[in-house]
């Protein structure tokens, strides 16, 4: 059975986990944040929605980097930020804490994240009420045209 579709569900990527209540627990809770509003949004459509998952787990499945890919949390603890973070144009920063980089046309991939707990908070707020979550959905959700036989 498929769970996931490549062009409509859309992965959100946080560091590898932790036994303390650091950084990396922080950052599952403000994916699940932006999972909840995709998965609200998704209007009845199976695979329009978000999975959460580790950053070692992306990385170790190359199919996994053709899904749209929202990644969450600094270069410090999610790896595949680290690799987003030098490629990604900067949509958004505040007082050069917190960012909000993507590219949303050809290859769907963020970074949001913040040089601490606090500022990676901020950035996905602002990558929710800034619209930016908005353009990367009607980008990726557009309607397909039916066959008709």
């Amino acid at each position: 059975m498929k769970l996931v579709d490549r062009d409509e569900t859309v992965l959100l990527v946080i560091g590898m986990e932790r036994e303390d209540d650091g950084p990396d627990e922080r950052d599952r809770e403000l994916a699940e944040t932006i999972r909840k509003e995709i998965d609200g949004r998704a209007d009845g459509q199976p695979y329009r929605r978000a999975v959460v998952v580790g950053a070692q787990e992306f990385l170790d499945r190359p199919e996994l980097h053709r899904h749209p890919t929202i990644s969450v949390g600094g270069p410090g603890v999610n790896a595949v930020s680290e690799r987003l973070v030098g490629e990604l144009p900067t949509l958004w920063r505040h007082e050069d804490r917190a960012f909000v980089q993507a590219e949303l046309d050809d290859s769907r991939r963020i970074a949001i994240w913040g040089m601490d707990a606090t500022a990676t908070g901020l950035a996905v707020d602002a990558f929710l009420t800034e619209g930016y979550l908005d353009v990367l959905l009607d980008r990726i959700w557009r309607v397909k045209p039916t066959t008709f036989m």
